[in-house]
């Protein structure tokens, strides 16, 4: 072969490539844009570091016969998997092509997925799906049921090894959706995202419910009723970056600490303001959003299902530079209660920071688990107990902070010591008790006050004689439970200096197959 035949070569693998780039045809992006999509290289020129993408495999073409498929054999298969840098720190990645076959899933679609999966695993570093796909191609029968196997064998095998996201920016629908809730964290977009097991035709021809595509299974949906979706944001380049953002804030595997960095705010910033932000009358509301932002670094709070289950508040932060991860009740929200779905979701964060070695950080205010018997029925103590062996089974350092009150098996859960919080501080507002000194008086002295001639002030008496023998700030101090009582405006310091203490934490795991946690 002569140099001028290798020229030639050259220029046609170059043309080759440069058809694969630009994709079916310009209609076909122009179909996509109509719907107010971005095509697949946008979206990748917005998740990496300009220059920094590789793909593999882009010259892969499916092998399938029947049904016209052999006529039609683009390159990528309708699916582009590779790596590249975000924030200078490799990624992996796959995203769907919808233009091409509607970004459905068969057998060499499949097994480009499948490599660039165990690639992440080898390499340690995490890896990003942006789905936009229509499910299994039909016209490939059960290979393409298949693939999916391999894509949900691997985020299992995957999980709490690498972070793993999914960035819905189309349909996914049927088996396909199991994969994004294997995952630790879910993107979606509102009005071009959806996600469900059965389409709104199957749903009325079994059930006779009429119902749209995004009531069904959209980003506003998935966000804010079913909880499987993480995060929701108004436009593709918006969600993105919040991408890129969260990666900033995740360890490339598990084993590496999450990323540090240089703090401008001075962990021994005092917090004066907490004192404002919080009312001492425990039955007063508050945003307990205000009183996050105003411990940690630059305010920067990185909230994970800002609009599910809206009374406990579970996000990522940096305190002294080094990220930790924020559960908190809200008062503001059912008064910061526990319940069900609460429950689930500070769980499931506990065990993902976990997984990752994000310390934790608990900010106690709870008056307790949602009273009713529809919380009962629907198995809160299923549900509760999952927040409790997620604590219980956490090795990162875990510090509580009880603001204001913390009653009853509420008190327990939210990372008391008794379950092995490393460290607890206590406001002076703290009251810390089985349950309030109202309800406590009207069991203890039922009898006593109804019998007497002034019940009214009898309860009031017996009310203000609980607090103080049995709920004053120092009580739990005195018996071991809280390791010191501190100013409010000594939080952040307080935090960071213990976290500091801790960062070194070691806890050998007894030998054990795995747990069996509360389903």
């Amino acid at each position: 072969m002569t140099v001028a035949d290798v020229g030639v070569r050259v220029a046609e693998l170059g043309a080759i490539k440069e058809s694969a780039e630009l994709g079916p045809s310009p209609s076909a992006s122009e179909a996509q844009h109509a719907r107010g999509k971005l095509t697949v290289r946008e979206r990748l020129d917005l998740l990496f570091d300009p220059g920094t993408f590789r793909e593999i495999e882009q010259l892969r073409r499916h092998r399938a016969t029947g049904f016209g498929l052999e006529d039609r054999r683009p390159h990528t298969d309708g699916v582009v998997t590779g790596w590249g840098k975000v924030g200078g720190r490799r990624v992996f990645v796959y995203a769907h092509d919808f233009r091409i076959f509607g970004g459905s899933l068969g057998e060499a679609h499949a097994q480009k997925i499948h490599k660039v999966m165990d690639l992440a695993l080898a390499a340690g570093a995490p890896l990003v799906s942006l789905s936009d796909g229509a499910g299994a191609r039909i016209q490939e029968g059960v290979t393409a049921l298949a693939g999916y196997g391999g894509i949900f064998r691997r985020n299992v095998a995957a999980s709490g090894v690498i972070p793993q996201i999914s960035v819905m920016l189309g349909p996914c629908a049927g088996g396909a959706a199991y994969s994004p809730a294997l995952t630790d964290y879910v993107f979606m977009v509102r009005d071009i995202a959806q996600m469900y097991i059965t389409g709104p035709d199957v749903v009325q021809a079994v059930t006779g419910e009429r119902i749209s595509h995004d009531d069904l299974g959209g980003a506003q949906v998935h966000s804010s009723v079913s909880g499987a979706s993480a995060f929701l944001y108004d436009t593709e380049e918006e969600c993105l970056e919040e991408v890129r953002h969260l990666l900033s804030l995740l360890p490339a595997n598990n084993r590496e600490m999450p990323p540090a960095v240089p703090a401008g705010d001075p962990a021994d910033r005092r917090t004066g303001a907490l004192s404002e932000l919080v009312p001492a009358d425990p039955a007063r509301a508050y945003d307990m959003r205000a009183v996050i932002e105003e411990i940690v670094d630059d305010g920067d709070l990185f909230e994970v299902h800002a609009h599910w289950a809206t009374n406990i508040v579970c996000g990522l932060a940096r305190l002294d530079g080094h990220v930790v991860g924020i559960v908190a009740n809200q008062p503001a929200s059912l008064a910061g209660v526990l319940d069900i779905h609460a429950s689930e979701k500070a769980a499931r964060f506990v065990q993902t920071c976990d997984a990752f070695s994000i310390p934790l950080v608990t900010l106690v205010d709870v008056p307790g688990f949602l009273p009713g018997s529809g919380q009962e029925h629907g198995g809160v103590i299923r549900h509760g107990a999952k927040l409790l062996y997620a604590y219980c089974a956490a090795t990162v350092p875990r510090v509580q902070v009880i603001l204001r009150k913390a009653y009853g098996g509420a008190y327990i859960v939210m990372d008391s010591r008794s379950i092995g919080a490393d460290l607890s501080f206590a406001w002076p507002t703290n009251e810390i008790a089985v349950m309030g000194a109202e309800g406590a008086a009207n069991v203890v002295f039922r009898r006593e006050i109804a019998a007497s001639d002034d019940p009214e002030a009898a309860r009031a008496q017996r009310v203000k004689q609980y607090r103080q023998e049995l709920m004053h700030p120092y009580y739990a101090a005195e018996r071991g439970l809280v390791d010191d009582v501190i100013d409010p405006a000594a939080t952040r310091q307080v935090l960071a200096d213990a976290l500091e203490v801790l960062r070194a934490k070691h806890v050998p795991l007894p030998e054990r197959k795995h747990g069996n946690p509360p389903f």
